[in-house]
Formats: C-alpha cells, structure tokens, sequence
C-alpha cells in the first residue's frame, strides 16, 4: 500500500512571484482549498511545502507556497509530484478506494479462475474501465459496472470479475 497519494503535478511557473501551475491528479481540485501543505518529490528527496494561496484557471490549480516568492525559487520543481500522506487523504466512502490500492491486485473470474493482474484503471466520462494482463498474455479492458466487477478487496489484492459475453471478442 503507497503511503503518499499524488493529488497534482508542477506543470508551470504561473507570474514572476513565485506561483505555480499544478495539474490536479485528484477526483476533486478544489480539496487543495482544504490542504494546508504537501510534499514536494524533488527526485532525491521529499519538501514539505506550506500553501500559502491556492486560485483556479481552467484545468489547473494555481499554488503559491509559502517562502517561495521569485520564479528562480520554484521553476526547479516543473515537472514534480505533489503528494499527501494518507492521513491528509480524503476519506473514503464505504466501497471506495484509492486507484493505487489495487494497481497489481490479482484479478479472478466468479468461477474462481485466475484472470490475470490489474495493470491501471483508465477514468472515463462514464465509468471507471480496468486495463488487465491476462494469464494469456493479453490485454482486457473490464468496465467497472456491477455486472461485471463483483468485488474489490484492496487489502487482500483481489478483485473479482464476471465475464460478460462479448466481452473477450
């Protein structure tokens, strides 16, 4: 299990004082309203970065974090995640998880055979679709619907799926 979730990543230096663009990795930006820091991946080690100001324009979230007041202070950090700890996570719902939680999970059929390895959840308008390597070395978009996804259990690495017909063509 992760112990960091990403919740965004620098993409730009936004003006000359010391703000930045960050592109949210998180179902809702407007939860960096709520954050009061975050940790900073430099690449070689992990900042905790005080957030001083946070404004919205169109599909990024502006930041400035505190003590970071020119440019040549942060446009070093383009290209880095921002992560949170779990305790700064928001709280899941009942049947909820995080993506990372399952990424590697073994995936089995509702007749108890082995399916193959969840490899990544693709986030599409409608629902959530898994990206599956098969034992046979192939790759399976499953649709996380109920007909087809019966259950998720992150701590034990599981998931369950039906095989709806047609699914495999």
């Amino acid at each position: 299990m992760e112990q960091f979730l990403r919740v965004g990543v620098i993409s730009s230096v936004h003006g000359v004082h010391g703000e930045v663009k960050v592109f949210p990795t998180t179902d809702d930006p407007h939860r960096f309203l709520d954050l009061k820091e975050v940790l900073l991946d430099t690449g070689k080690e992990t900042i905790t970065m005080e957030i001083k100001n946070v404004k919205f324009f169109k599909k990024f979230v502006i930041v400035k974090f505190k003590g970071y007041d020119k440019i040549e202070d942060i446009e070093k950090y383009k290209g880095r995640d921002l992560l949170v700890t779990r305790k700064n996570a928001v709280p899941l719902e009942e049947g909820e998880y995080f993506i990372c939680d399952i990424i590697g999970a073994k995936v089995i059929t509702d007749t108890n055979e082995e399916f193959g390895i969840l490899k990544d959840v693709l986030q599409t308008g409608a629902n959530d679709v898994y990206v599956v390597d098969t034992k046979a070395g192939k790759e399976v978009l499953l649709p996380v619907i109920d007909e087809c996804v019966l259950s998720v259990d992150t701590a034990g690495g599981l998931v369950v799926v039906h095989i709806m017909p047609g699914l495999l063509d």
